[in-house]
């Protein structure tokens, strides 16, 4: 069977059950896993189908939220490259704010311990890695904390970040494209974000290549706000390149 026979096969299947997994598709094609793995990344790049943990789902379930223990497993390695090609934008003491997301609790877990800053985070997991380091000054963000995150959110959060102004914010994204800009599923999350980058005088995106081309319900900025963007070798030169056409430098690690 030739690759867009199987991948016509796997979207077919998606579209039944709900969900595919690697290993089940590898079993029943054939085929090693990362042939799999490659198949559901055209699939994604096409808009058909939406990678998760250890498969895929159908496109069509536009506001499909993984929760935040499936995240951290997913595109993992691409996840550490980022977060440690953005501890060279740190500022020399000063202050930054880390978003909510799984590449941001690994960027704030690469975090020197020698680190001094000030670090303003409404994200959970974020101030418990960097509760301990001595150098921080750690500044937790109240407000309603979202389950599916473990970040806060609404009215207090929005104040929150209001009140400040950091020299660099590290924001996060469900999904960034040329026309759609930075989008998330739930409106109370992109209002945060969206005051996180009111919040910053420079704004650099940890977003893996994989969420290029996606679009979801709450729209929170263009890429023209943000100034540099982190991602990995996923992301081809000519997205890289068009991207950098609407102001913002990109950095494949």
């Amino acid at each position: 069977m030739y690759a867009p026979e199987r991948q016509q096969e796997i979207l077919r299947l998606a579209r039944e059950s709900g969900r595919v997994d690697v290993l089940s598709l590898a079993e029943e094609f054939q085929v090693t896993a990362e042939t799999v793995r490659r198949d559901l990344r055209t699939l994604d790049r096409a808009g058909l189908v939406r990678r998760v943990h250890g498969g895929a789902i159908p496109a069509g379930r536009l506001d499909f939220e993984p929760d935040l223990a499936e995240r951290e497993s997913t595109a993992a390695d691409e996840k550490d490259r980022i977060a440690r090609a953005a501890i060279a934008e740190l500022p020399s003491d000063g202050s930054v704010i880390i978003d909510a997301g799984s590449t941001a609790a690994r960027f704030a877990a690469a975090l020197p311990l020698e680190a001094k800053l000030t670090v303003v985070t409404h994200a959970l997991p974020v101030a418990a890695r960097l509760a301990d380091h001595p150098g921080i000054a750690l500044h937790l963000v109240g407000g309603r904390v979202r389950h599916r995150t473990r970040a806060a959110v609404d009215a207090w959060a929005l104040r929150g970040y209001g009140e400040i102004k950091a020299d660099v914010v590290f924001l996060a994204t469900n999904g960034f494209s040329l026309d759609g800009g930075l989008t998330t599923p739930d409106l109370a999350e992109g209002a945060v974000k969206g005051a996180m980058i009111a919040a910053a005088r420079r704004v650099v995106l940890l977003a893996d290549s994989a969420k290029f081309g996606r679009e979801h319900f709450a729209r929170f900025g263009g890429l023209d706000d943000v100034d540099l963007l982190i991602t990995d070798t996923g992301l081809s030169p000519q997205d890289a390149l068009a991207i950098e056409r609407q102001g913002t430098e990109v950095a494949r690690a």
